[in-house]
């Protein structure tokens, strides 16, 4: 809920000094138009959010309440003159030979972290099943991992190393999370965990990518932020709940 207006000025210097001729927001979030604006954008394109929409020159038609995130995308791309496929024809790598398990434990919101216990407890029962797995993390969790004894748990500091993981992965487990997003458009299936969000907004972008949520919390979608001390939604997904699905995965 804080602003950082010093970054936000400099942001705004930078970006003034391009002179772009469009600007597109294409999440209906309201603080983005007057930030279109502000940057001096002659064309301004979104979905307009609570009167937003004086702050653009052209005002998008929402997608259906339920529709994933990608048809944001899709629909600003036609206004724009890009068609983006429908997202049950979108291209897929093709990949072969590769036999790792990457499992991811890391996301941008501590509420969308399935518990670190639940993950150590999948990884050794992968491990016991024959599987290979590549553990990788967050930064901020690679030390509570190697208390765990995983002392060769990967923390990845740039996109390329990133994409260098996904390069040998069969499939990738994680949270919603911007990592399992990239796995899913370099060709690797995925496996999710949903806490907060609804896969049908956020599922990632793969034919084969599956998920397990749990439906109980009565805030659910939540998104960002929790009722709760901990995000009950995720901790009621237990490995013995995971393991029979994951394993036909």
């Amino acid at each position: 809920w804080q602003w950082p207006w010093r970054e936000l000025l400099v942001v705004r210097r930078t970006l003034n000094a391009e002179r772009f001729d469009c600007g597109l927001s294409a999440r209906p979030d309201p603080r983005d138009h007057p930030f279109l604006k502000w940057l001096g954008a002659e064309n301004r394109l979104g979905f307009p959010n609570r009167g937003s929409g004086i702050f653009l020159t052209n005002s998008l038609a929402e997608p259906d309440s339920m529709a994933h995130r990608y048809e944001f995308w899709r629909v600003a791309g036609q206004a724009l003159g890009l068609d983006l496929p429908p997202r049950e024809k979108l291209p897929v790598p093709a990949r072969s030979g590769r036999q790792v398990v990457l499992v991811h434990s890391g996301a941008r919101l501590s509420a969308r972290v399935w518990p670190l216990g639940y993950y150590h407890a999948l990884v050794q029962r992968l491990r016991a099943a024959g599987y290979t797995v590549q553990l990788v993390c967050d930064p901020e969790q690679h030390n509570s991992w190697v208390a765990l004894g995983e002392t060769t748990v990967v923390s990845p500091r740039t996109l390329g190393e990133l994409f260098g993981l996904f390069d040998r992965a069969a499939v990738f487990i994680g949270n919603c999370s911007g990592p399992g997003h990239l796995a899913a458009v370099s060709g690797v299936p995925t496996f999710t965990f949903f806490g907060p969000s609804l896969p049908e907004w956020f599922a990632p972008l793969h034919p084969q990518a599956q998920w397990l949520e749990d439906k109980s919390c009565p805030y659910k979608p939540c998104k960002d932020y929790c009722h709760f001390s901990t995000p009950h939604c995720l901790e009621n997904i237990t490995v013995e709940k995971v393991w029979p699905q994951l394993k036909l995965f």
